[in-house]
């Protein structure tokens, strides 16, 4: 009995730990997902612009940070992360943002058209991570909105936890982002 009372935390905390996460389980194929594309969907087709880029969680295609020649001075430290179970814009993410609304709205690419996909980790369930992703997606979307981007030129999506990488605290932030790109 003595065994089972010690016991008992040692189960709770780990049940704990099971029902809270994001799951590594592949989601099945949503309608109307871009499943398609012509960059790889991990960390790296994010911004190549600075070193460890793949920091960032709002990932901006090459692409886009070229033609608008967008800098980040320090993307390792002052990168965004959504936080676990998260979908709020932090203020590092709104600057990221507003960088490319301005482009897409008055500068070299007015009027193109972007792609905006939602990620996240590998923990939690399946419906779960696929809902954060568009959540994600939507808070971008939202917000590049109230900059002046047209409803029209951007195009929202999921992968949820489809293309994530992360095996720990460190990886996993990385899987929780929403990549921007120039729709071809």
């Amino acid at each position: 009995m003595k065994n089972l009372i010690l016991a008992a935390p040692v189960i709770l905390f780990t049940l704990a730990g099971f029902a809270c996460g994001e799951d590594e389980k592949l989601p099945p194929k949503v309608a109307g997902a871009n499943t398609t594309t012509t960059h790889n969907d991990t960390a790296s087709a994010g911004m190549r612009a600075a070193p460890n880029n793949d920091k960032m969680d709002v990932n901006v295609d090459n692409d886009i940070v070229k033609a608008c020649n967008i800098k980040f001075e320090n993307p390792v430290e002052q990168a965004p992360k959504f936080d676990f179970n998260s979908d709020e814009l932090t203020p590092g993410e709104k600057n990221v943002l507003e960088a490319v609304a301005k482009c897409l709205t008055t500068g070299p690419l007015t009027g193109r058209t972007v792609d905006l996909v939602g990620r996240a980790d590998p923990r939690g369930e399946t419906e779960y991570n696929m809902t954060l992703g568009a959540k994600r997606a939507r808070q971008v979307h939202t917000y590049l909105g109230h900059l002046g981007v047209q409803a029209d030129k951007m195009r929202e999506t999921s992968r949820g936890a489809l293309d994530a990488t992360g095996k720990d605290e460190e990886g996993w932030r990385k899987d929780r982002r929403v990549d921007i790109r120039l729709t071809k």
